[in-house]
């Protein structure tokens, strides 16, 4: 090992620079902290006022009392009282009443303190702790938080060097080099490190009522922050281990025709496929669209026989309509399914083949699903890689206006490039039960070249031979908008449906009070009410949500006009 310092001097230097800034403060006629039996409730409810120009300073003291009132201003007194009393206890010598006077402070407003002071100011006064605290238990675990919270700033701020940011882990090839001091490097798989080290602290911490809050408080932070090393450590775990129980994905490609492989804006056709099952007037809207969007034709299966909607929609020459009744399920050679996701794909499929001289690109959406569009659809399609067989379109979920058609749209954390914890911050209660924050698919839907043999087109994906196409890109500037709940009366009378037959199903891939559980538990502790609740948190239009949703990147925004829209392709509303 080497001999050469790390710092110039050695330890006594080191030693030197730390005691330099340890000079107390001096004072002027009047000035100090306040006596030791001071109201602190009284002190809670005061503002800190800042300042209105830079006085000429009368001691350390004053300059130091300014520069914490500057940076405190709008908080309480007893948020400036704590950062004097730390300013303070850092000192080589301190008034003989600051100790007991910090110790009071946390003792009967620690509440207070801990709504109101961030991180920084929380750990400054943790560290306080380490010096002053009245208790074994106090010193042993403000020193034992101090190391631990000024190790993470030194390493977090290094990595910052690194290139990659502080939430994202690392891959998962590692470098072999000794550690400092030959310690044996951390195990990814079964190491306890990090385990022992943070319940050893809450537990010491619990022993003083004191400082169990703060450091209670510390601790719970840190463990739910996505930028520190427990959390890259953790999800590097996690993916090592799911690595390990699921076999390597492999390349299965569905080969597209050469005659496809290149076509121009101008010649390329496209399509979709619709299994519905809805008032006309929601058909018509959905038709409408995107026949006004370019669509050269849609297949529309209807579901269950309706007259009136068959007269309608038939008049459109773009418009193909299959009626799926008795004798249409006869003719496929296969009973009817009783599952709808069954009809749509098998549907879907015998629309993919019959397309393929018509069509280059062929959607299957839902009938309350709209594709919105930064430019033509043809001259997006027509930039994706020759090669692909698949176009996923990512969805947005419908903000639900009451009386009004849907205008504001939510994206998923993984489509903003988010971390998934600050879905907590956007749905506070009900955060942690929804993947992706949204209560339907996080898939999206997808468009599909025609004209490639032995393939069966499903809700969410293509399979060629069996297997799911792999050969597949996102179509960029392309949404399908989601109107799965527009109003609550909309969501109320499908929870049951959707409940035993549809998207609020239990899936074992997902938490164990997931969304499923969620509203059985809300439909029967709480009932209506707290279904409700629910709905206005998470899928209500409201000016907060809205607001929330902006701030992470996660809202998107388009203004439909559908009776325009059906009047100008149809001629008339229904």
């Amino acid at each position: 090992m080497r001999r050469t310092p790390t710092y110039r001097g050695g330890i006594a230097a080191l030693l030197a620079r730390y005691e330099g800034r340890r000079d107390p403060f001096d004072t002027a006629p009047g000035e100090g902290l306040p006596p030791e039996d001071i109201d602190l409730a009284a002190l809670a409810c005061k503002a800190v006022q800042a300042p209105e120009d830079t006085p000429s300073f009368r001691s350390s003291f004053h300059r130091k009392r300014v520069q914490l009132a500057t940076e405190l201003a709008g908080r309480s007194q007893l948020c400036l009282l704590n950062a004097l009393l730390i300013s303070h206890l850092r000192k080589r010598s301190v008034p003989e009443h600051a100790p007991r006077l910090f110790h009071r402070l946390w003792a009967e407003q620690s509440d207070h303190l801990l709504d109101s002071l961030d991180a920084r100011w929380l750990v400054s006064s943790v560290t306080t702790f380490g010096d002053h605290g009245l208790t074994p238990v106090q010193r042993a675990t403000g020193l034992a938080l101090t190391a631990l919270f000024g190790t993470m700033k030194l390493y977090e701020s290094e990595r910052l060097y690194s290139g990659t940011p502080p939430d994202q882990p690392h891959g998962a090839g590692k470098l072999r080099a000794a550690l400092p001091l030959d310690m044996d490097a951390y195990a990814l798989a079964g190491g306890g490190l990090d385990v022992n080290l943070i319940a050893r602290l809450w537990q010491e911490a619990a022993q003083d009522a004191v400082i169990a809050p703060l450091a209670h408080h510390l601790i719970d932070l840190m463990i739910h922050d996505p930028r520190t090393v427990f959390s890259r450590f953790e999800t590097m775990r996690r993916r090592k281990a799911e690595k390990a129980e699921t076999p390597a994905a492999k390349s299965h490609i569905a080969p597209v025709p050469v005659d496809r492989l290149h076509l121009s804006p101008q010649t390329l056709r496209w399509g979709l496929v619709a299994t519905v099952k809805a008032p006309l007037a929601q058909i018509a809207r959905f038709a409408a669209h995107h026949l006004d969007m370019g669509a050269q034709e849609l297949h529309l299966y209807l579901d269950a026989p309706d007259p009136e909607a068959e007269s309608y929609l038939a008049r459109h020459p773009r418009i193909r309509l299959t009626r799926c009744d008795d004798a249409y399920w006869q003719a496929t050679g296969k009973p009817r399914p009783d599952a709808h996701q069954r009809r749509q794909a098998l549907n879907a499929t015998r629309a993919l083949a019959a397309s393929a001289e018509t069509l280059d690109w062929l959607g299957h959406v839902d009938v309350d699903e709209f594709l919105i569009a930064e430019a033509p659809l043809p001259g997006l399609l027509a930039q994706l890689p020759p090669a692909h067989a698949v176009a996923r379109i990512p969805p947005a979920e419908a903000l639900a206006r009451e009386g009004a058609t849907p205008c504001h749209f939510k994206l998923t954390h993984a489509q903003a490039g988010v971390p998934k914890a600050r879905l907590q911050d956007i749905y506070p209660t009900f955060g942690m039960h929804l993947y992706g924050g949204f209560l339907s698919h996080t898939s999206g839907k997808i468009l599909v070249r025609t004209g490639i043999p032995d393939t069966r087109l499903g809700i969410h994906a293509l399979k060629y031979r069996g297997a799911e196409a792999t050969n597949r890109s996102k179509l960029p500037g392309v949404y399908v908008a989601h109107f799965h709940a527009p109003e609550w009366a909309h969501f109320r009378d499908h929870l049951a449906f959707r409940q035993d037959h549809g998207s609020y199903r239990r899936r074992a891939d997902r938490p164990e009070l997931g969304q499923a559980e969620l509203f059985r538990f809300l439909s029967e502790e709480e009932g209506e009410d707290g279904l409700r609740l629910f709905f206005d948190e998470v899928c209500a239009d409201t000016p907060e949500l809205r607001a929330r949703l902006e701030a992470q990147g996660m809202l998107l925004t388009h203004r439909f006009d559908f009776d325009a829209t059906v009047k100008r392709v149809f001629g008339r509303l229904p």
